[in-house]
């Protein structure tokens, strides 16, 4: 048997998805129509800095620096009327991280806190609750809302390489040749989880699930550019970190939880403070984006914006 060919899942730019506020408005317009962003200085200031019009807003603007949108020009990218706007947004984004965010942790510190899992499985995590609990259609629309980080999160990682040095930035490679396969295409991890969206009956086509993804899952993903595309945040390094200690135990019971659903087949020391506050950025964003689908899931609501559509039977959705 003769398999069909495998389709990149960046193939082709994603469509520009609707606005959900007048600032994700403006941007649009302006990516749109090829004007200045025409928003006032006082809606950027009212924006709630996590909410669901500055994300979509950001997640815009920095997807100028990576893939692009249909119909939106190359030139865009560095567009200095869009980059002031974005700036504006970023440091709506940054001071509200600054300030939920603990200060005065080394990066020691805040790694001890996520090293060792607790030995009493409490089950209040999604991965958790997932391979205990989780209906099929919640396992659907987990990897839905995820392919905008997977699909994505090796490049962001790779804007620190050149800022570091030494041990850190030959320690930072060898993880990110394992994130790009190793050399081999059908490795790369973004390629494995658009096989697992697969599997899924799910598109696995870049950016596809954009319109669907609340805020507290684009949160997620920009943050990876904040911190990647600002020299002056090396907090990315942190993030990354924080990211590769923790992610194969929650692998191991979301494979547990597919299964049970019947779901398809070392730092710079002058880094310190900023590592520090990467991983406890990154803790923060996921702990939220963690408790708005429990609390979706087990009020037995969808965490999508818009319906998902897949290949496979609906009949276990809410």
């Amino acid at each position: 048997m003769i398999e069909a060919p495998y389709h990149e899942a960046r193939d082709t730019n994603p469509v520009l998805p609707a606005a959900r506020g007048v600032v994700s408005e403006a941007v649009l317009s302006a990516l749109r129509d090829r004007h200045e962003p025409r928003v006032s200085s006082q809606a950027v200031a009212r924006t709630e800095p996590y909410g669901d019009d500055l994300q979509p807003a950001l997640y815009l603007l920095y997807e100028l620096h990576y893939q692009g949108f249909r119909s939106v020009g190359d030139d865009r990218e560095w567009d200095a009327d869009l980059l002031r706007l974005r700036g504006a947004l970023e440091g709506r984004f940054l001071r509200a991280l600054r300030s939920d965010v603990p200060q005065g942790t080394s990066t020691r510190g805040a790694l001890a806190e996520i090293l060792v899992e607790p030995v009493v499985d409490d089950g209040t995590g999604v991965s958790h609750c997932l391979r205990s609990e989780g209906h099929l259609w919640q396992v659907w629309e987990y990897a839905a809302l995820r392919s905008l980080y997977h699909l994505k999160e090796a490049d962001p990682h790779a804007c620190v390489i050149p800022r570091l040095h030494g041990r850190a930035k030959a320690a930072t490679v060898a993880v990110e040749y394992d994130e790009f396969g190793t050399g081999r295409a059908e490795e790369m991890h973004a390629r494995l989880f658009a096989n697992l969206t697969d599997d899924l009956g799910l598109d696995h086509t870049y950016g596809r699930y954009l319109d669907a993804a609340p805020a507290q899952v684009l949160c997620t993903v920009n943050v990876m550019s904040l911190f990647g595309l600002h020299r002056a945040l090396p907090g990315l390094v942190g993030r990354f970190a924080a990211v590769e200690v923790t992610s194969s135990p929650d692998s191991r019971r979301l494979a547990k939880a597919m299964r049970r659903t019947g779901a398809g087949p070392a730092a710079e020391p002058g880094l310190d403070a900023d590592m520090a506050f990467g991983i406890h950025a990154a803790g923060l964003l996921e702990d939220r984006l963690a408790e708005f689908l429990l609390t979706v899931w087990r009020g037995g609501r969808s965490a999508l914006r818009i319906p998902l559509a897949t290949t496979a039977s609906h009949a276990d959705r809410p």
